[in-house]
C-alpha cells in the first residue's frame, strides 16, 4: 500500500499494513500530522525525494530492502532527516549499527503506541531545532544570541563558540536530554549549568555527579537513596541524586566512565521514569532532565562495547560539541587577559597586561589541557611575576615550548621560516578558511594568498 497525505512531514514504512494503520490512528489521536504510509520498502527513497519528509520510521525486517539498508540510503542522501528504526528484537548489535548509520532512536515490538507517539514528536522537534541551528551556520554571530548575559562567564570571541552558545540557547528551551562532548578542560560543566539556567527548570536544583567516582556497590545508594533500615548502618532516610534533582537538572559528568552494569540500571530509570529507594517498595516518579558530558568519542565507545547503544540513544536526544581551544585561536588572548585579571586581584598584585612575546607564545601553543590549562598557566605566572606586566619569562614551560617551536627543536631559524610556520598553523586551526585566517593574522586576504603561494603552503580547506 502507499498513502501520502499532502505536505505531511512523516513517512512510516512497514510491510505490516495493520500496524501502519494503528500508528496512523495513534498519531492522529495525539494531534500529530497524518503520516504517509508505505508497505513496499523499495519505494521509500523515491518518496523521500519527492516529498521532503522530516521523519522516517522504518521496520527493520521487511521484504526486498530491510530497514537498515533504507536507513543507510536515506541518511547518505538526506542526512538531516530524522530516522527511527523498529525492531522485533532488542539487539545491542543492531543499536550499534543504527547509530553508525545515523538513526535518532529505535523502538522494540510490540510497540507501545503512547511511547511511539512521544518518540515521533521528539524526533520532529529535533529536526526543527537542527534546522534552526542551520540558519546560524553563516558563520554565527554572538549578536544573534537572545540571552548574551547567560554566557558571560564563558569568555569567547571565536565564531565556533557562537555556534555552541546558539545550540545551547535553542536546546535549553526544550526538555531534551543533552549530550555535551569535548576534550578535558573546554568547559562542558559550565555549558551544562548555562543550559539549566536558560531552561524552564532554572528555579529547581542543578545536581552535578562525577560518574567515574562510583563503585558498583555505591551506585544504587547514591542515585536512588535508601530508607531507614535498608541495610546495616542505614540509620535514617537518605535522598539519592534523582531525588535531590527532582524537577531540575542532573548533570552526569564523564558518562562514558560508568561501568556497563550500572549503565543498565541508569537506562532502566530513564525508560521507566521511576525508581525504588533501597529498602522500599514505593515507586518514586522521575521528573529530571539529564545533561551528560564526555571527553571521549561516545559513538566509538558504543562500537567497542564499552557503552550501551540503547543508553546512548536516551542520553543523546540533542548533541553539542565544544571545540578544543587550539581550534578557537581568537579566544586564547581574551581568556588569558580574563584569567590575568582574576588571579592578579586574588593575589593582591597589579599586573595589567601581557607582554608581546608572551602573547605570541600563547598563540603558538597547542593547549592540550584547553581552557583549564590556560588558567593554571596564567595563575602560576602571576605568582612568579614581579613587574606590572606578565612576561614570557614567568612561564618557563611555555617559554621552553615556544623556543623549541621557533627553533625547530634545535637550530635557530630565519624570520621567514617562523612566519611560514605560523601561517600554516593558523590555516590548520581555521580548517583552511582563508578569510578567518587573515583576520587572525591581522593581514589582508590578498596578502595571505601571496604568502600561501610564496611559501608553497597547502591552503585548501580541511
Amino acid at each position: 500500500m502507499e498513502s501520502v497525505p499532502e505536505k505531511t512531514p512523516i513517512l512510516i514504512v512497514d510491510d505490516d499494513e495493520g500496524l501502519l494503520f494503528s500508528i496512523r490512528a495513534a498519531l492522529l489521536s495525539a494531534g500529530l500530522p497524518e503520516p504517509a504510509l508505505l508497505s513496499d520498502s523499495r519505494k521509500a527513497l523515491g518518496l523521500v525525494r519527492r516529498h521532503g519528509f522530516h521523519l522516517l520510521m522504518l521496520d527493520l525486517i521487511m521484504p526486498y530492502l530491510d530497514g537498515m539498508e533504507v536507513l543507510r540510503q536515506v541518511k547518505q542522501a538526506y542526512p538531516d532527516i530524522e530516522c527511527i528504526i523498529v525492531t522485533a528484537v532488542d539487539d545491542v548489535a543492531m543499536a550499534v549499527k543504527a547509530i553508525k548509520f545515523g538513526a535518532y532512536d529505535y523502538l522494540v515490538k510490540p510497540l507501545d503506541l503512547e511511547r511511539t507517539t512521544i518518540t515521533i514528536n521528539h524526533a520532529l522537534e529535533r529536526y526543527q531545532l537542527k534546522q534552526g541551528i542551520a540558519m546560524y551556520e553563516r558563520p554565527p554571530s554572538f549578536d544573534e544570541l537572545a540571552h548574551q548575559e547567560a554566557f558571560a562567564a564563558m569568555i569567547a570571541e571565536d565564531e565556533l563558540m557562537a555556534l555552541v552558545f546558539r545550540q545551547a540557547e535553542i536546546c535549553a528551551r526544550s526538555d531534551y536530554n543533552v549530550l555535551i562532548t569535548g576534550e578535558t578542560g573546554v568547559g562542558k560543566g559550565m555549558l551544562a549549568r548555562i543550559i539549566h539556567r536558560l531552561s524552564r527548570r532554572s528555579d529547581r536544583p542543578f545536581v552535578q555527579v562525577n560518574m567515574p567516582s562510583f563503585a558498583q556497590g555505591l551506585f544504587e545508594d547514591e542515585f536512588f537513596g535508601h530508607v531507614r533500615g535498608a541495610y546495616t548502618g542505614a540509620f535514617k532516610n537518605k535522598k539519592g541524586f534523582f531525588d535531590t534533582a527532582l524537577g531540575g537538572t542532573l548533570f552526569l559528568d564523564e558518562i562514558t566512565e560508568l561501568e556497563l552494569h550500572m549503565q543498565g540500571k541508569l537506562l532502566q530509570v530513564i525508560e521507566d521514569k521511576f525508581f525504588y529507594r533501597l529498602g522500599s517498595t514505593d515507586a518514586v516518579n522521575v521528573d529530571v532532565r539529564l545533561v551528560s558530558a564526555s571527553n571521549q568519542d561516545v559513538k566509538a565507545a558504543v562500537s567497542s562495547g564499552k557503552f550501551r547503544g540503547d543508553l546512548y540513544f536516551r542520553l543523546n536526544e540533542y548533541h553539542i560539541h565544544i571545540p578544543p581551544l587550539r581550534k578557537r585561536i581568537k579566544d586564547i588572548l581574551p581568556l588569558a587577559r580574563h584569567f590575568l585579571r582574576i588571579h592578579s586581584d586574588r593575589n593582591g598584585k597589579s599586573i595589567k597586561v601581557l607582554d608581546e612575546p608572551l602573547e605570541r607564545a600563547l598563540l603558538a601553543y597547542g593547549f592540550p589541557g584547553n581552557v583549564r590549562e590556560l588558567e593554571n598557566m596564567i595563575a602560576s605566572a602571576v605568582l612568579a611575576e614581579t613587574s606590572s606586566t606578565l612576561r614570557l619569562s614567568s612561564v618557563p614551560s611555555l617559554n621552553g615550548a615556544a623556543g623549541a617551536s621557533e627553533a625547530g627543536g634545535s637550530a635557530l631559524v630565519s624570520l621567514e621560516q617562523v612566519k611560514r610556520r605560523h601561517v600554516e598553523r593558523v590555516l590548520a586551526a581555521t580548517g583552511g578558511n582563508r578569510t578567518r585566517a587573515a583576520k587572525i593574522l591581522g593581514i589582508g586576504l590578498r596578502t595571505l594568498q601571496r604568502y600561501i603561494k610564496a611559501y608553497g603552503i597547502d591552503g585548501k580547506p580541511s
